[in-house]
């Protein structure tokens, strides 16, 4: 069994191991990690030789600690690191290069339908209909965009969301709201196999998809770090959120949004979110913009998406695809049946 995970930020663990009789054994530590001294290697090795092959990440990390020899320096990786790679050996996990991953970039949609969508291409993912995707939204309308267990009531200024004529739509994922305008905002989702994430908490999974946007971000002057758990943020302040959503036919999705330009002021006035919380978000006065993306690398929006791609590319294979006129019929259901209803804006009333 062979099981890897790239830690985020940091260097590529590898565990090849076998089970007999329920228990691990011939352990076998590899990776592009720094390790002081060398000797600790066998013996991390030896010390995982024998444990349950069903042990949780948390015994398997506590018998890497045990092993360790005093004053042991781990760079890049961590006895947690190593625990999910074992994790991932012993139950099977795929990794980004055993899929044909497929690029969808549509011109602008209505919010409603981006919801609707992610629905639909997490579902044929699950179903085996398409192959594991990446889509960039494009949009030319306002929306604020709530998580599934969000309050309406709790999250949004109706009044001032009227006075600007900003919707407010439903989300199926978990998380925070996002106020989007036209070209203010990146975002993107991922549609994946439950197999991709195989052997991570929630947690380590936010950071493991998202590293290839860190990665295109550093690329681009910004020093980008993932803070748990489902931040990414610069010295300068919080750049965007992700969310996710497993769903029961074995599918991941996974999206993310990332402030380019938002208009402090109007989404302070739209948001029912205090001072501490728009000072997370990279400014201290409502009359600035929120615009880490823009400020920071000085390149239109549409060259920020482009490095993402071409780093998504150069990482994991990417080809250009579309999305299917069954897809979209599919969608459009949904919008007329499910996220265009007030029974499910107002679930969480």
């Amino acid at each position: 069994m062979h099981g890897e995970y790239k830690v985020p930020g940091g260097k590529l663990v590898v565990v090849d191991v076998d089970v007999v009789d329920e228990r691990l054994a011939d352990v076998r530590l590899s990776g592009d990690f720094f390790l002081e001294p060398d000797d600790a290697l066998p013996l991390i090795d030896a010390a995982l030789t024998g444990l349950p092959a069903d042990a949780d990440g948390r015994s398997i990390a506590a018998a890497v600690h045990a092993a360790l020899p005093e004053g042991a320096v781990m760079l890049g990786f961590s006895p947690e690191a190593i625990a999910t790679a074992v994790r991932r050996a012993v139950n099977r996990a795929t990794t980004w290069r055993d899929y044909d991953w497929e690029l969808v970039h549509p011109g602008p949609l209505s919010p409603v339908t981006h919801l609707a969508l992610d629905q639909v291409l997490a579902e044929e993912v699950g179903a085996g209909r398409r192959a594991p995707t990446l889509r960039i939204w494009e949009w030319d309308e306002p929306a604020v965009v709530i998580g599934s267990f969000q309050s309406v009531k709790n999250e949004v200024d109706p009044e001032n969301a009227a006075k600007y004529g900003i919707p407010v739509v439903r989300r199926i994922s978990g998380g925070g709201a996002m106020f989007m305008e036209a070209g203010n905002v990146v975002t993107y989702s991922l549609y994946a196999p439950a197999e991709l994430v195989q052997g991570m908490s929630f947690a380590d999974s936010y950071a493991y998809l998202d590293d290839w946007v860190l990665v295109a971000l550093r690329s681009l002057g910004i020093d980008a770090t993932y803070q748990p758990l489902n931040d990414i943020a610069s010295p300068s302040g919080k750049i965007g959120g992700a969310a996710q959503k497993r769903l029961a036919d074995g599918a991941v999705l996974h999206h993310v949004t990332m402030s380019y330009d938002i208009d402090a002021d109007k989404m302070v006035q739209v948001l029912r979110i205090g001072r501490e919380k728009l000072s997370d978000k990279g400014t201290k006065s409502a009359q600035k913009r929120v615009d880490p993306l823009r400020s920071q690398t000085g390149l239109p929006r549409a060259a920020i998406i482009e490095r993402m791609i071409e780093t998504f590319r150069s990482l994991h294979g990417l080809h250009d695809g579309e999305i299917t006129p069954e897809e979209f019929a599919r969608a459009e259901q949904l919008v007329a049946e499910k996220f265009g209803t007030d029974e499910w804006l107002y679930r969480v009333p």
